[in-house]
């Protein structure tokens, strides 16, 4: 199961309040601003700062 495309319409980076996208594997969502990932877990995006990890160039 994928993230909804309405939600996806909704969500925007916590930290820079700018766009966000899905990965390639959908497995978390990118802000490219931020060079951030947010986790997707169960289906459930983890939109936590802290949780973040670093855009590495090989998950865009």
């Amino acid at each position: 199961m994928t993230i909804d495309q309405q939600l996806l319409d909704l969500l925007v980076c916590p930290k820079c309040k700018g766009d966000i996208r899905l990965t390639a594997h959908k497995d978390g969502l990118i802000c490219d601003a931020c060079r951030l990932v947010y986790e997707i877990r169960d289906d459930i995006p983890i939109m936590l700062i802290e949780e973040a990890k670093p855009l590495a160039s090989t998950t865009a």
